[in-house]
């Protein structure tokens, strides 16, 4: 793994457990880097806190952080309502800007050996009219790791997803399995059918047991398979 990892979290829709994911992955990387930072670059739907508006979603993953820094740097644009990031923005009179959505990855970077970027929602939700997470992603330009909320549909979902990133010219450098659904009938055959047709390593296959304590679930990452 390169000492100065740094990777894009996205999933194949949203509420498959992409953040959970992601804070997990920051406990794995841990354990090899002293300094490690997530992000949650956009970030529709606010709580109240002691310190004013924040997102439970930066929030826990500023918690899997080594390195906190300023909130803004884990979580650049914040939008009040839990709506698509496009009409969040429209109704908070905002507009989600790339460039500084790169600028604040790049100082994470700086400041750690490993960061992990969680995007919004599934990988093309939409940002504005024109604009949707592939932009982010390119924009970016950091290499994709796909979180699949094992469920009913996931095969469609996941597959298309790996479809379009690559279709933007992005590289999927591993995916995640996320047992979201405890009733799931045949979980075992549905990650051995991702595993044959994604074209990507599986890095982890995360038990819906552990879904309460995301440090739990980082011996189950295989770092290895991450170039």
């Amino acid at each position: 793994m390169n000492p100065n990892f740094a990777c894009l979290v996205v999933g194949t829709d949203t509420g498959i457990g992409k953040t959970y994911a992601a804070c997990a992955l920051l406990h794995a990387l841990g354990r090899r880097h002293e300094r490690v930072a997530g992000m949650k670059a956009v970030a529709a739907g606010a709580i109240e806190t002691p310190d004013g508006l924040a997102s439970e979603d930066a929030l826990a993953l500023r918690a899997a952080s080594t390195v906190r820094l300023a909130p803004e740097l884990h979580n650049p644009v914040l939008l009040p309502e839990p709506l698509s990031p496009h009409l969040a923005a429209q109704r908070a009179g905002r507009r989600i800007e790339l460039d500084a959505l790169v600028a604040a990855c790049a100082r994470l970077r700086a400041a750690a050996q490993a960061v992990v970027v969680e995007g919004a929602g599934g990988f093309l939700v939409p940002l504005d009219d024109s604009l949707d997470g592939g932009d982010l992603a390119r924009a970016l330009g950091l290499p994709l790791l796909l979180v699949v909320g094992m469920r009913l549909g996931c095969l469609n979902h996941a597959r298309l997803t790996a479809e379009a990133i690559r279709a933007r010219g992005l590289v999927l450098a591993g995916w995640i399995a996320n047992r979201i659904d405890p009733h799931f009938a045949c979980p075992d055959e549905n990650v051995a059918y991702l595993r044959k047709h994604l074209g990507a390593p599986l890095l982890a296959d995360l038990a819906y047991a552990m879904h309460s304590d995301p440090a739990a679930a980082a011996g189950r990452f295989d770092l290895d398979r991450l170039a």
